[in-house]
């Protein structure tokens, strides 16, 4: 079954229920990455995340979210494109730790010191929107959902796991993200907030019925319809020329000293891990770019 993303809203119109499937992209972003097993986990996480962020999105549009700790993970990049395309990287993801009470230790991989920082391009020009607030817990959800409470002033609860299968490869990656609108009823918020309380095993629900049957255990008896279900997937944005405009951001005496290797230059990207090579005199082209008071 395709990864998707499954957007739901109460009848009452005030909460909205968004949950995505996303084991597939993450199962082959986390190889690409050659993540270890619980740096797997929190790209998963972080993966899934992302997804739901992207839902949120108006055609066009593209977010990102970079979480930076001072654990040995060092930072985490996700981003979502409003068509469902996903992709992440880790700054470190070899690096593992041991499991703490039977717990992934994903809050001590990011480092519990640190910022999520997340960026909007709403496809209109100009610069992207940027909030950052710190992290409060790095398990990644509970970062996540204190953004988007404290910074876009939506009370949100947010979920995310991950599993490994026997191979130390991801087998389960999911989600969901509740959100409380202007017209919410608070009796129904109650209701969704004992609901998550005992909500079963997201992995155990995706198994029996998918993301619609997540979105059903979180809803209850609170009347709602499914608004929309849309496919989610890895795609990396990488080309030639956005490698290029990457290394004019050097600066022309960087690049120089690239220069000085008679081979070029290799530059591989960090998400899709393809290499791009540049010899002399590419490198020639953007060095003289990169000189010109336009260029830099």
């Amino acid at each position: 079954m395709a990864d998707q993303i499954v957007r739901a809203l109460c009848l009452s119109g005030g909460i909205r229920v968004l949950v995505c499937n996303a084991g597939l992209l993450a199962r082959e972003i986390c190889l690409l990455q050659q993540a270890s097993a619980t740096a797997s986990i929190a790209l998963s996480r972080g993966l899934a995340g992302g997804a739901l962020m992207g839902a949120l999105l108006k055609e066009g549009q593209r977010t990102a979210l970079k979480f930076e700790g001072n654990g040995p993970l060092r930072k985490m990049i996700i981003e979502a494109d409003s068509d469902g395309a996903i992709r992440g990287c880790a700054g470190n993801p070899a690096a593992d730790l041991e499991a703490v009470n039977g717990k992934w230790n994903v809050a001590g991989l990011i480092g519990r010191a640190g910022f999520l920082t997340i960026s909007k391009d709403l496809g209109v020009g100009g610069r992207p929107y940027q909030g950052v607030v710190q992290l409060v817990s790095s398990e990644v959800g509970e970062d996540l959902a204190y953004y988007l409470t404290d910074s876009e002033q939506t009370p949100s609860a947010v979920g995310l796991g991950a599993t490994l299968d026997d191979d130390g490869l991801i087998a389960t990656c999911c989600g969901f993200l509740i959100q409380a609108l202007p017209k919410a009823d608070e009796a129904e918020i109650e209701k969704i907030m004992a609901r998550i309380a005992g909500l079963p095993a997201l992995s155990k629900l995706l198994e029996d019925g998918g993301a619609e049957l997540v979105v059903k255990e979180l809803f209850g008896d609170i009347p709602y319809t499914i608004l929309e279900s849309h496919e989610i997937f890895f795609r990396c944005g990488c080309g030639q020329e956005k490698v290029e405009r990457a290394l004019l951001t050097l600066g022309s005496d960087e690049l120089k000293e690239m220069r000085t290797n008679e081979s070029g230059a290799e530059v591989t990207c960090e998400f899709c891990r393809k290499a791009y090579q540049l010899n002399s005199n590419e490198l020639d082209v953007l060095i003289d770019q990169a000189s010109r008071p336009s260029g830099r």
